[in-house]
């Protein structure tokens, strides 16, 4: 069975941090590339982060470059994946969402084919 649940969503002030963590399991998920989602009210779901299987590399979009950090760690039956996200803003409040595809380079959800349930984070100004 096929499980990707999220956590670690939350209220923050504006300035603060808060890390996002998603669990996967019941694929081999570790050759994956996983990657961030976030949703906002009225906004479609747009493009976060991503992380190649091996976790040498990640990609960002350009508004949360140097403030997120996406990690893994590729345990043995379940993928662990991580969102640092540091000098939150009004406009990263969102339900956030971890997925997992085999395309490298893409911020595209259509090219994602599992997806956890999504953690709202709220920022408060």
């Amino acid at each position: 069975q096929v499980q990707l649940v999220e956590s670690g969503g939350g209220l923050v002030q504006a300035g603060g941090s808060l890390r996002l963590s998603c669990a996967a399991s019941g694929r081999p998920f570790s050759t994956y590339v996983m990657g961030w989602f976030r949703q906002a009210p009225g906004k479609e779901r747009e493009f976060v982060a991503a992380i190649r299987w091996s976790g040498g590399y990640t990609y960002y979009t350009d508004s949360v470059e140097g403030r997120f950090t996406i990690s893994r760690d590729n345990a043995e039956n379940t993928v662990y994946l991580y969102l640092e996200m540091n000098s939150l803003k009004p406009e990263d409040a969102a339900v956030y969402y971890c997925a997992a595809g085999i395309r490298w380079l893409t911020t595209r959800d259509s090219d994602y084919a599992y997806w956890g349930q999504g953690t709202q984070v709220t920022v408060s100004s």
